[in-house]
């Protein structure tokens, strides 16, 4: 090849490399912010572990019936385990994956919205019989009103659709990617892990009553006490703590570590957050505004989720990596 041919390739080349960038702003949009991908541990986790299923991502305690539902991959279930000896106790076959449980209330049932398949899904306790709803595309996380009602966050669809006794009764559109889901007695609030905001509903109306800037990519949210909202500021490396009535913000603490899952104990005001790229959990005081850290844990090997018993001296992670869940007795 001549000196003249290989500096027209490379020009050439490089073209090539400039025209796929676009060179039309595409390249700048930041997306939805994501847990970050753990290194292995080096620290060893502590309390007790178990296998429990390929990929644990999504974990809640009942307090009446004291079982745990873990949500595992291939296959795809719902596991009901006992939350002293982490048994399985049932098993619940699932269509798809989900990634994030909540309970309604007390005693069930354990909210899935199951991504794959466009359904909500309400396990029953302690027997794991179901109630399918389908709504819209990939529902991501979901949360049960003082009414009754279930308010799901449909990821790609833009939405939040309620649901009542399996059948659908309103949606709002006007979301650009919503995220975790918040319910406060019958308002409820939604992470836009899109548009990078907390809005809030009424959902009698299903109008928008707020919305306020949520850093710089956040993921969930969880209500503590004094209707109050902790929301995980995942790519901004922080927690927000916001007021519901009115909707602002009131605090905040930076957190390195790329903090992701949340579990609220509203009888101690404590909030739990997990650091995906540091595996560690990290507890935190939430009786005022300003969140202050009050334990930190070493975990197993990327802790997507947590779970928290009622006092907080009990909670439960989940090492997505190992597939695996933690207990840790305080």
């Amino acid at each position: 090849m001549t000196a003249r041919a290989g500096f027209l390739l490379t020009l050439t080349l490089l073209f090539a490399v400039a025209g796929c960038s676009g060179g039309s702003g595409e390249e700048d949009r930041v997306g939805a912010a994501e847990p970050a991908r753990a290194s292995e541990t080096t620290v060893a986790p502590v309390g007790d572990t178990v296998e429990v299923g390929d990929a644990p991502q999504g974990i809640v305690y009942d307090a009446r019936t004291k079982l745990l539902a873990v949500a595992v991959h291939d296959p795809y279930r719902l596991l009901l385990l006992d939350s002293t000896t982490l048994e399985v106790r049932r098993s619940v076959a699932l269509p798809g994956k989900a990634r994030h449980l909540q309970v309604a209330e007390s005693g069930g049932p354990v909210l899935v919205p199951d991504e794959a398949a466009d359904q909500l899904i309400e396990v029953f306790l302690p027997g794991g019989s179901t109630r399918v709803t389908d709504v819209q595309r990939h529902p991501h996380d979901a949360a049960a009103a003082s009414n009754g009602d279930v308010v799901v966050g449909n990821e790609f669809s833009g939405s939040i659709t309620v649901v009542r006794g399996g059948k659908v009764l309103r949606s709002a559109q006007d979301l650009t990617q919503p995220g975790g889901v918040i319910a406060d007695g019958t308002d409820v609030a939604v992470v836009d892990v899109g548009a990078f905001t907390l809005s809030t509903y009424d959902l009698t109306t299903m109008k928008r009553t707020g919305r306020i800037g949520a850093g710089a990519g956040p993921t969930h949210g969880t209500l503590t006490s004094g209707h109050r909202v902790v929301v995980s500021d995942t790519r901004g490396g922080q927690l927000l703590v916001d007021s519901l009535d009115p909707l602002k913000e009131v605090g905040r603490l930076a957190l390195d570590g790329s903090p992701y899952g949340l579990a609220s104990d509203p009888t101690t005001s404590t909030v739990w957050v997990t650091l995906t790229a540091t595996n560690e959990l990290v507890g935190l005081d939430l009786s005022t505004n300003t969140p202050r850290v009050i334990a930190t844990y070493p975990t197993v090997q990327q802790p997507d989720t947590v779970a928290v018993a009622p006092g907080s001296h009990t909670l439960w992670v989940t090492g997505t990596a190992e597939g695996v869940v933690q207990r840790i007795t305080r």
